[in-house]
């Protein structure tokens, strides 16, 4: 047990290395063809385009995290107060930027959202701006933290699955799985409980979580998410049915809403 709480510490230190709600400096490019980033190295494929419309952004390493920022949305915007709008864009993190000149390189979309009516095309033309970001928090509305089954899965032992429509300011940064078992039927009620035999999933590759020991039946996971230097243990009960297929979205049955909080105090929290 002093083991798990030890390594459960050392996931919640290591997620929490920057203040989320801090105002940055940076710069932004952007990606000329439209499907760059939705398959880009989080996983997401097509479905990224339904996480923000496709206001998408590819982030340096430091927002990345090895996959643990997928998913994170920010406010951005540009510095030129002749072309840019005071309001900028909310972007979704889909992908890794590996050139370091730039802190994100957005879709065209995003990039566009950040100019003032009519001035579309005049920031496309300069290809690289000034930004300031900060991270929010992601909304969506009546939607719970869902799991996508990948078609890399084979039953009866090896599972892959996709975390989609994770909100508020929130990093997963652990998940176990367990059988979800029968205790006993009276009537037409079937009264379900735990499962002690819960094991870890790793992280294959940005939202893509697997493990080659996947239990029979029914399925429910536990995820450890962090909000800043906070994080708790979200229980989600029932999950994948008994006959669970590969390609198919589930609804996690949890919304997953929480606000960062943060240890740092010398912090400029004030956006536009």
């Amino acid at each position: 047990m002093a083991l798990f709480i030890c390594f459960l510490s050392l996931l919640l230190f290591s997620s929490a290395t920057a203040c989320d709600r801090c105002l940055y400096q940076s710069k932004a490019a952007y990606f000329s063809k439209a499907n760059a980033l939705s398959s880009g190295a989080c996983g997401y494929g097509s479905l990224a385009l339904g996480l923000s419309g496709g206001h998408l952004a590819a982030g340096v390493s430091s927002l990345y995290k090895d996959g643990a920022g997928c998913g994170a949305c920010f406010q951005i915007r540009c510095n030129n107060s002749t072309l840019c709008s005071s309001k900028g864009t909310s972007v979704t993190i889909t992908d890794i930027n590996h050139n370091n000149q730039t802190g994100f390189v957005l879709s065209t979309r995003a990039f566009m959202a950040m100019a003032n009516h009519g001035m579309g095309q005049h920031i496309l033309k300069l290809g690289t701006v000034e930004v300031e970001y900060k991270r929010i928090p992601c909304e969506y509305k009546n939607q719970n933290l869902a799991v996508r089954v990948e078609e890399s899965s084979q039953k009866p032992n090896y599972l892959a699955i996709k975390l989609l429509y994770q909100g508020g300011q929130t990093e997963i940064v652990a998940i176990d799985v367990a059988q979800v078992k029968v205790k006993f039927q009276r009537l037409f009620i079937i009264f379900k409980v735990g499962s002690s035999n819960w094991n870890f999933m790793k992280r294959n590759h940005g939202a893509v979580w697997d493990t080659s020991r996947a239990p029979n039946g029914a399925l429910q996971f536990r995820f450890v998410v962090t909000s800043g230097y906070d994080g708790k243990w979200i229980w989600a009960k029932t999950v994948l049915p008994v006959d669970w297929k590969s390609g198919v979205v589930y609804d996690s049955g949890v919304q997953i809403n929480d606000i960062a909080k943060e240890g740092c105090f010398h912090c400029d929290y004030s956006f536009w």
